[in-house]
């Protein structure tokens, strides 16, 4: 019997378990749905055709704000924060002195001066008192807002109808205060499914009738409540990374993992800048995408053999009954990175046959998320 008791816990619980959740997981040091009575794979194809509505407020949020917020952020990030205006947002990284990954953040610009960075498991809340120190900056722990985010191709047309705010013109990673259902909320376009999706930030206060709302509102286009075990599966079929899970050298660079995107060399000095100079041709693994001949999901921490020898390690997997095949997130040599390298994958069900492939497995153009018509600048 798990007796440990949790600093945090969402004010959706109740829900949870009327979902039929036993909480069998638990991350950021709070319990999460992991399992619904549904099956992963029925909520998996509604997110894929409808909307699933997922409660992630197991993220930590941290609201940094000060005449010296900007600064502080631009040293301890890696990417030009100065490039996220108000009311848009951006995925950054946090490397130590080595260069080294230690946490992946998204941060939202709220106004001059004024910022929310959501994180999962990594240290910035270790590194961030360190940066401060000196400055004219504040930060402040977020453990009242409720974060629910729907997914999926009729997420617009659930929420447009109960928001004052035009939803539609509203592009992946923008974001805006509003209400919806007439309580006050915070909207942001993205999610971690691979479909257009939501998220609404709110009260906690507010959380359960806004959950209600959601189900509601999503009923006529066959919207349901999805657990962890569903986001698990649409985020591996859409090559999405999860920090610390897909660096498991523990001292994994952003160019390792295909997250260069994140870095900015030219901008001044900021922490692990001249590390990740000196790494950046010191690829010991690349990041890569697989499909597994098995009628399975292959553990994390398969081992990837080429020609007897072991190149690399299974992540992240998942069994995709929407593309009828085994795939994974997997680090290899980076001699075997290339498209359509055969590989050998020995796991705990057996020895099987693998090929890189493209990434994201699904929607490898990513047109569901950024559609061609949004893709020219404002």
């Amino acid at each position: 019997m798990n007796t440990h008791v949790y600093s945090r816990q969402s004010v959706l619980n109740e829900r949870h378990r009327q979902l039929g959740t036993k909480f069998e997981s638990s991350w950021n040091d709070m319990p999460i749905p992991q399992l619904y009575a549904t099956d992963p794979y029925v909520e998996t194809t509604t997110v894929r055709t409808s909307a699933g509505l997922f409660d992630v407020t197991a993220l930590r949020l941290i609201d940094v704000s000060g005449r010296d917020a900007l600064s502080a952020l631009n040293e301890m990030l890696t990417s030009d924060i100065t490039k996220i205006k108000p009311g848009t947002s951006a995925i950054s990284n946090i490397v130590d002195d080595n260069g080294s990954l230690i946490d992946d953040v998204l941060i939202y610009c709220d106004g001059p001066g004024a910022y929310r960075i959501s994180h999962g498991g990594g240290a910035l809340e270790d590194v961030l008192p360190s940066i401060a120190a000196g400055r004219e900056v504040h930060f402040r722990k977020d453990n009242d807002t409720h974060i629910l985010s729907l997914q999926g191709p009729k997420a617009l047309d659930i929420l447009a109808p109960h928001t004052p705010s035009n939803l539609a013109d509203l592009r992946y990673f923008e974001h805006r205060k509003t209400t919806l259902f007439g309580r006050d909320v915070s909207i942001a376009r993205g999610g971690y499914s691979g479909e257009r999706g939501y998220e609404v930030f709110c009260r906690a206060a507010d959380a359960v009738f806004i959950w209600d709302s959601i189900l509601d509102a999503g009923k006529p286009f066959g919207a349901m409540a999805v657990s962890w075990a569903c986001l698990d599966i649409v985020r591996v079929e859409g090559g999405l990374l999860f920090f610390p899970y897909d660096m498991p050298e523990g001292d994994t660079t952003p160019w390792e993992v295909g997250v260069d995107w994140t870095v900015d060399l030219d901008k001044p000095s900021f922490r692990g800048k001249d590390a990740l100079s000196r790494r950046r041709g010191q690829k010991r693994v690349a990041q890569v995408g697989i499909e597994i001949d098995h009628h399975e999901a292959i553990e994390p921490g398969a081992q990837i053999f080429k020609g007897g020898k072991q190149t690399g390690v299974v992540n992240s997997s998942t069994y995709s009954q929407h593309l009828m095949r085994s795939i994974a997130l997997a680090h290899v040599e980076p001699a075997h990175k290339a498209f359509g390298t055969e590989l050998e994958i020995r796991s705990d069900a057996g020895i099987f046959k693998a090929r890189v492939v493209k990434t994201p497995f699904y929607d490898p153009l990513r047109l569901r998320t950024h559609p061609l018509s949004e893709r020219s600048p404002r």
